[in-house]
């Protein structure tokens, strides 16, 4: 499948690209530090920035017999794959039409006894007198921001790119979508990438899926591929790394893919955190984890100020300029100064980050700036989440079966 990032090609400048990734990455983190989804009914959240969208990559694939053409944000932090459906009571606008079941003879509804409807984290039986049929699996799916989607689950044949058509995949039918949704005029839903069994990959049976993400500042389309065999030497520039990935002893319904995070390098300086503050506490929370709805990658206070430190001391000659919460340095005109590397180190793996997976540059009223693309994610819950710009121009695999994340450097454009 092909990903268009939510911003492309809507001629934002470069200090806008900026702020849209920063107030996006800050709300992401609020909602995955929060649990990622709820259990218990939530009042939808009303959105507060209406200019920025919080999504960062679509795709776009068709459900149903004939296929009716669907546009969802991939989500590796949630599992519930769903898109709005008619009659719509209460639904965000968006550019396709809604997808109508009653135009498909390929759909079906799922029992609320179904072991489908048991993997989801909130049922309840619908009634013919509630207008959702009898004994019909209706679901509430809810986000850490307070975004809410309810309907539905259904079954239908997913048609994906080169006509390859798969039948009876669980999805969300939602009726009822409040919350940030409605300022993603581009989506039609989300599409659940997650560990757990409602999840795309998971209902695929693949074993494992892949990603390339071409630069935020271009124009080219991104791939995702689900179960193929990954060639990671496609385009590849580098040697492959793999570090596993690990479970939250503490989460007995896993989501997120976790990694062992062992410690941050910049320049020659690895900065004084034990490997403990990037591991689960004794509650399960922390962790660290690899996301694709994240744009930057967010640290917790105590290594962010760290990593900030160690940035401002290697570039003291250079004046700070703050923008939008995120590090950023005046630089004089037409100059491009050394910057100190970044490396994270992983259990088995070292991620030697180039210059532009985590220095962003513009210009503005004559006056150039380069930014560290790595936010201070503020909370009680001390989650380090490594955000999809750290990932441009990397193949990454989940290898599913082994429990392994793999990367290498590549050519995105040319995966």
């Amino acid at each position: 499948m092909q990903l268009t990032h939510t911003d492309a090609g809507r001629g934002f400048t470069r200090r806008e690209l900026l702020h849209r990734m920063a107030l996006r990455s800050k709300a992401r983190a609020a909602r995955l530090r929060s649990g990622g989804k709820a259990s218990a009914p939530v009042t939808p959240a009303r959105d507060t920035d209406t200019d920025v969208p919080y999504a960062e990559y679509l795709a776009r694939f068709a459900v149903g017999t004939p296929p009716q053409p669907v546009q969802l944000v991939v989500d590796t932090g949630s599992d519930l794959t769903w898109t709005q459906c008619v009659p719509c009571p209460a639904c965000f606008d968006q550019a396709l039409p809604y997808f109508d079941p009653s135009l498909s003879s390929s759909f079906g509804v799922f029992s609320c006894s179904s072991s489908a409807c048991q993997d989801l984290p909130l049922s309840s039986c619908g009634t013919e007198r509630g207008g959702w049929g009898n004994q019909t699996c209706v679901y509430t799916y809810s986000y850490g921001d307070r975004s809410v989607t309810t309907g539905l689950l259904l079954s239908d044949t997913f048609t994906f790119a080169g006509a390859v058509a798969v039948p009876n995949l669980a999805f969300g039918c939602g009726f009822f979508n409040q919350g940030v949704f409605n300022v993603i005029s581009n989506m039609t839903g989300i599409a659940g990438f997650g560990r757990g069994a409602l999840s795309l990959p998971s209902q695929l049976k693949v074993d494992n899926f892949s990603y390339c993400f071409t630069p935020v500042t271009g124009s080219a389309p991104s791939t995702v591929l689900l179960g193929l065999p990954a060639n990671l030497h496609s385009g590849a520039r580098g040697a492959i790394q793999t570090t596993p990935l690990i479970q939250n002893p503490a989460d007995q319904s896993p989501t997120f893919y976790y990694l062992s995070l062992k410690g941050i390098t910049v320049g020659s300086w690895r900065l004084p955190v034990p490997e403990s503050a990037f591991a689960f506490t004794k509650n399960g929370t922390g962790g660290t984890i690899i996301d694709s709805g994240t744009a930057f990658t967010g640290l917790p206070t105590k290594i962010y100020r760290h990593l900030r430190d160690a940035f401002v001391s290697q570039l003291k000659e250079l004046p700070v300029t703050n923008d939008d919460t995120i590090l950023c340095f005046g630089v004089p005109p037409g100059a491009k100064p050394d910057v100190p590397k970044l490396a994270l180190h992983f259990e088995g793996a070292t991620l030697d980050l180039p210059r532009e997976n985590y220095i962003f540059e513009f210009e503005e009223a004559g006056r150039s700036n380069i930014c560290l693309a790595i936010f201070e994610a503020e909370g009680q819950d001390d989650m380090t989440i490594l955000g999809n710009y750290q990932q441009q121009n990397m193949h990454v695999l989940y290898d599913l079966a082994g429990n392994k994340l793999s990367f290498v450097p590549a050519h995105c454009d040319r995966v």
